[in-house]
């Protein structure tokens, strides 16, 4: 009874300094509370987002302030054709000293912080791209034959833009994968968009303030995956991830005819620390079905695919993600 009742306290506080992050964020970040959500979520599981919108929508600023109100040393990449895997992970340089030995020192590349900005993503080649799959999974890179260590924790907030594509080169699967969550951006609404006017070209602007440091985010990640999960919960994810394989013995016909590969296990590990964090920033203390509904979109759409014929259809994947979880719960209300 101790241990539980000390775990409730621990959630209950941790819910507390959120709201307290939340209000930091949205200082200079206004609106958006979806965004803000899910990008908390990405960092509460440990894991990295993929934040598709157009530019001007203040995806940049979202993580400049996210670094701060965190507490983490964050660094910034502007992926372009030309950029090199070199100059993301760092190389090693021929130093000669004054009684001239030499010798090779290794200078690290931006990727050696703890809030990663990969900001346009999909511009940079295949090849460097892939520079940042071991970075991602492992939060290790290795360079000239030798593991080194990122930093603790390590998270990657990585920016596309959805409509410019030309010159681009589309992220592969295997590293869409290793996005938690994708975060749509979209545009405010009037009232939001009049009070980021009011509050971005005056003289002065509101500051965020730290209200977490990185081993209190690692402490929170940890009591995080502590959260209690009821076994309905864990079936319907289980029921919701399998039910867009094409090839599972289940599956619908209306997934058979649209869909072209499904959400791997990751999927599955990536709902269940999801819909925990969704709980947590809502102020309770264990996930329920509802949070499942809520969070299939964002986990899900960039971890599945349509085929050729439903593409040309014009069948809308959020749609098909949308639908079939509502006919899920239908049917277990029904049961």
């Amino acid at each position: 009874m101790t241990n539980d009742t000390n775990l409730v306290a621990e959630i209950e506080a941790l819910g507390q300094k959120l709201a307290q992050a939340k209000a930091s964020i949205t200082k200079r970040f206004i609106g958006q509370e979806r965004v803000v959500d899910l990008t908390l979520t990405a960092l509460l599981c440990g894991g990295h987002g993929l934040l598709i919108g157009l530019p001007g929508l203040g995806k940049t600023r979202l993580v400049e302030t996210l670094s701060t109100v965190m507490g983490m040393h964050g660094n910034r990449i502007q992926f372009t054709p030309d950029l090199m895997p070199a100059d993301i992970l760092g190389s090693e340089v021929l130093d000669t000293d004054d009684a001239g030995n030499r010798a090779f020192r290794f200078v690290p590349g931006p990727v050696f912080c703890q809030l990663l900005m990969a900001d346009e993503i999909n511009r940079a080649s295949p090849r460097t791209q892939s520079a940042l799959l071991q970075a991602m999974q492992e939060k290790t890179v290795t360079v000239a034959g030798e593991d080194r260590a990122l930093g603790d924790p390590f998270h990657v907030l990585a920016t596309q833009n959805p409509i410019e594509q030309e010159g681009t080169y589309p992220l592969p699967e295997a590293q869409l994968d290793r996005f938690l969550v994708q975060i749509d951006v979209q545009y405010p609404d009037r009232q939001t968009e009049r009070d980021i006017l009011m509050a971005t070209t005056g003289d002065t602007e509101e500051a965020s303030t730290e209200v977490f440091t990185p081993g209190e985010l690692k402490a929170a990640q940890t009591l995080l995956r502590r959260m209690p999960v009821g076994d309905s919960v864990v079936e319907m994810i289980l029921d919701l991830v399998r039910a867009f394989r094409p090839d599972e013995a289940g599956a619908s016909d209306l997934i058979r005819e649209t869909v072209a590969w499904g959400p791997g296990p990751r999927a599955s590990q990536a709902l269940m620390l999801a819909v925990r964090a969704r709980a947590l920033l809502d102020g309770r203390l264990a996930p329920s079905a509802e949070d499942v509904l809520d969070m299939a979109r964002p986990v899900l759409t960039h971890r599945m695919a349509l085929n050729f014929a439903a593409r040309a259809r014009g069948d809308s994947l959020t749609q098909l993600i949308d639908d079939t979880a509502a006919s899920l719960t239908q049917g277990q209300a029904a049961a």
